[in-house]
């Protein structure tokens, strides 16, 4: 082999590598920050569609939930013709049925004790709240309450909740609306979603599905 063959050679061999280290220096910086987008992009979607932190203001749905406790919102769970139940804990926006104008802070925590077509009342001889004639275990109370110091019989409306918080004695619900238009009741359209688990602090991190009483 002459000599100009041989750097001929060189020349290629040393070439070859040039591109190669290009695109992996290339792929290392567009990766990640592919990745990150990504997650931001679905960690908003979730946020949107499917769930999202709430931090419980007050103490009305005592002992379940208590101030300064974080919950998982599911807000998938009344969406494809699924309605909210008795029993279930929800957080709902309050405008136009507990705060008559729009304003800050309009989101409420309570239970669901009654449905469209029901008809709820306080109390039956043993103190008791009763859903169409039946009396209610709410086993869930706060230690210590009565169902209702507050009598009612209200038949909730199609489309609407009765909603009470667990702390009888210091919540504000539909009890306090009843002159309301609506009578105190929650129009479904205005639920975000299921509290279906605290998340924060760590040591009360629990399931709020079959807790109800």
């Amino acid at each position: 082999m002459n000599t100009d063959e041989q750097h001929t050679r060189s020349m290629e061999r040393d070439r070859s590598p040039s591109p190669v280290r290009g695109g992996g220096r290339r792929s290392r910086f567009v990766r990640p920050g592919a990745a990150v987008a990504a997650v931001a992009v679905l960690l908003l979607l979730v946020h949107t569609f499917a769930a999202e932190p709430f931090r419980i203001p007050s103490g009305s749905m005592g002992n379940t939930l208590k101030a300064g406790d974080r919950v998982l919102v599911n807000k998938l769970a009344y969406r494809f013709g699924n309605l909210p139940a008795r029993g279930d804990v929800v957080v709902f926006d309050g405008t136009g049925s507990f705060d008559r104008e729009p304003s800050r802070g309009t989101d409420y925590v309570k239970r669901v004790v009654g449905v469209g077509g029901d008809r709820v009342r306080c109390c039956d001889e043993r103190g008791r709240i009763e859903v169409n004639g039946e009396p209610v275990d709410e086993a869930y109370l706060y230690p210590g309450d009565r169902p209702s110091a507050v009598p009612f019989d209200i038949a909730v409306p199609e489309g609407r909740l009765w909603v009470m918080g667990d702390h009888r004695s210091r919540s504000s619900d539909s009890r306090d609306h009843l002159g309301a238009p609506g009578g105190g009741t929650v129009p479904v359209e205005r639920v975000i979603g299921r509290a279906d688990w605290i998340v924060w602090p760590a040591d009360r991190w629990t399931s709020l599905r079959g807790r109800d009483g």
